[in-house]
């Protein structure tokens, strides 16, 4: 009989392309996770990972391996979500930022929700200063949300990279004196990264247009209202990317953070371990 924890290890350290980042979705110490994966290799009679310093790929047996590892993971989850709910009432209510609601994100959601057919989901899209209060306040049981870089507390965080960008096809004045500039509203983790850069810089500013909507903002830059920062997966074609030698650097202070509330539920937290997936493979693009 395989173990399912052993497993489980081995699945994450294959994905994560390392012990590291695995130890932490499965929150195992390093060591522990080094030792499951030894067990199990012990278990089966093959070696399963390549190891070459941090790096970290699974050999032609752990490939085989991999997909019955997976397979065998979901069906006993799905066995226990049968008996934790035997009348289907059970519900995961997750927020998630607007970019990334339109970035991919509800097809993994889709899949999910194929898989626990007795699970249902409540998502919804929102500012990330209103996902954070709504999980503070018990409303969510898991949300993903841009923060500053460097608060405490989440299952997993990934350093962002925003932009200044400017139309394309009415592109504004960098040197005006004073930034016409377009954001969210107040409270917006961007918004203050925007102001706190203008400001650092010497440079006078001034709203030119606020919306709650990222679909608002992005055709705002797009008219030419004005300038705006925005992540990498929200420029658009009719977009333009302002650069250092322009005045206006990436800015790096912001990043995703992945939180789910204390008494976050075993399909919650398995919820938690595919977005977590999916933010590896949306840094790992960018990098």
């Amino acid at each position: 009989m395989l173990d399912l924890e052993l497993l489980r290890s081995f699945v994450s350290v294959v994905e994560a392309g390392g012990f590291t980042r695995a130890s932490e979705r499965v929150h195992r110490t390093q060591s522990t996770v080094s030792q499951q994966i030894k067990r199990l290799e012990e278990d089966v009679g093959q070696v399963l990972l390549h190891r070459d310093g941090k790096d970290v790929r699974p050999t032609e047996a752990g490939e085989r391996l991999l997909s019955y590892a997976r397979r065998l993971l979901s069906l006993a989850e799905e066995a226990r979500d049968v008996l934790r709910q035997p009348g289907g009432e059970g519900a995961i209510r997750l927020g998630i930022p607007e970019d990334f609601a339109a970035y991919r994100l509800a097809k993994l959601l889709g899949a999910f929700s194929r898989t626990h057919p007795r699970l249902r989901l409540d998502v919804r899209a929102d500012q990330s200063k209103h996902l954070a209060r709504d999980l503070e306040r018990g409303e969510l049981d898991l949300a993903l949300y841009k923060r500053a870089a460097g608060e405490k507390g989440a299952i997993a965080v990934w350093p962002e990279r925003v932009h200044w960008v400017t139309s394309k096809s009415h592109p504004v004045d960098v040197d005006v004196p004073s930034v016409p500039l377009i954001g969210f509203p107040l409270g917006c983790v961007y918004r203050a990264g925007a102001i706190h850069a203008l400001e650092s810089a010497g440079r006078a500013w001034h709203t030119a247009y606020t919306s709650s909507s990222l679909s608002g903002i992005q055709a705002a830059v797009a008219a030419g209202m004005g300038l705006s920062i925005l992540s990498e997966m929200s420029i658009q074609s009719d977009h333009r990317v302002l650069t250092a030698k322009e005045g206006f650097a990436p800015i790096n202070k912001t990043e995703v953070a992945l939180m789910a509330s204390p008494d976050a539920s075993p399909a919650t937290l398995r919820l938690a371990d595919r977005l977590a997936e999916f933010c590896d493979n949306v840094q790992a693009k960018a990098a």
